[in-house]
């Protein structure tokens, strides 16, 4: 299965690595990427023409970092007329299926389709994704989904929601809590995960300008706190800063079921199957999740 809403990469300084075109080439899911007119011949070089869309002009010249191009992907979505759309970062190495403490790698869109079943069933969801494979070790367990906390990276964002990208810095984590604090619900998958490098490791994208602060990232954490001084305070950690936001004040935004849908009480595997060796395994490769 494939999802039936568009993905967006975003990409920059990164047509020689571009992880996540690489995976999703490997998963048969279509996509498009997003890049500045100056490296579209550079991408074109290695992508199909048909999946890459280029910015207007003045994008770079912005120094915003990923802002107007995350807002530019928005609009477009709509202007094709979806009601939701997927926006990624460039440097996703793998989509994975977490499962009594196994990590395995999927092989097909079916990850993006599930999300996508499980958001269009409820009336107040804004947006939805992956977590990170980092967060998620094998060693310890996990719920299937969290609610009401930060989405990253990969997001499944809806359309008509009255907010958009904006600031600097964090601004995933903003755009979360922004709709966090108006009543709508996040929904944050453990059951499918992202091999994704840790910012900074790699250059390209705002590596060498916006995340470049030579201040052990401390104007990065302060951007945010300055911006919802209610539940996020600025905290020393791993030898740099980081913010720390409490999401516990969230735990009351709930699910609403749209009416006309109808939950069967059983457990669906949307085609997904576990193979061994080449072997398909004969217990199920796939928990209920909701």
């Amino acid at each position: 299965m494939n999802p039936r809403f568009p993905i967006y990469i975003i990409s920059k300084g990164r047509w020689e690595r571009r992880q996540t075109s690489k995976t999703l080439e490997s998963m048969n899911v279509p996509y498009r990427i997003v890049v500045e007119p100056k490296e579209y011949e550079l991408y074109a070089n290695v992508i199909d023409k048909n999946k890459i869309l280029v910015l207007p002009d003045n994008f770079s010249e912005l120094r915003q970092g990923s802002i107007p191009v995350r807002n530019w992907v928005w609009e477009h979505s709509i202007k094709e007329g979806f009601a939701w759309h997927w926006i990624m970062d460039d440097n996703i190495e793998s989509i994975e299926r977490f499962n009594h403490n196994l990590k395995i790698k999927f092989e097909t869109g079916t990850p993006f389709y599930v999300i996508e079943e499980f958001v269009l069933r409820y009336k107040n969801i804004s947006q939805a994704g992956m977590n990170y494979a980092l967060f998620c070790p094998a060693i310890e367990a996990r719920p299937p989904i969290r609610f009401n906390t930060r989405v990253y990276s990969c997001i499944l964002i809806r359309n008509d929601v009255p907010f958009r990208w904006r600031g600097r810095y964090n601004e995933d984590t903003d755009l979360s809590l922004r709709m966090l604090k108006e009543g709508w619900v996040t929904v944050l998958f453990n059951a499918f995960l992202l091999g994704k490098r840790a910012t900074m490791t790699q250059g390209g994208g705002n590596t060498d300008t916006i995340y470049n602060t030579g201040d052990k990232r401390m104007a990065f954490a302060r951007s945010l706190a300055e911006q919802h001084p209610d539940c996020v305070r600025v905290t020393w950690k791993f030898n740099r800063w980081h913010h720390q936001v409490d999401y516990s004040r969230f735990r009351f935004n709930l699910l609403e079921k749209k009416e006309n849908v109808i939950i069967e009480n059983k457990i669906n595997n949307y085609g997904m199957k576990l193979y061994h060796n080449g072997f398909e395994k004969t217990e199920s490769a796939v928990t209920k999740i909701f």
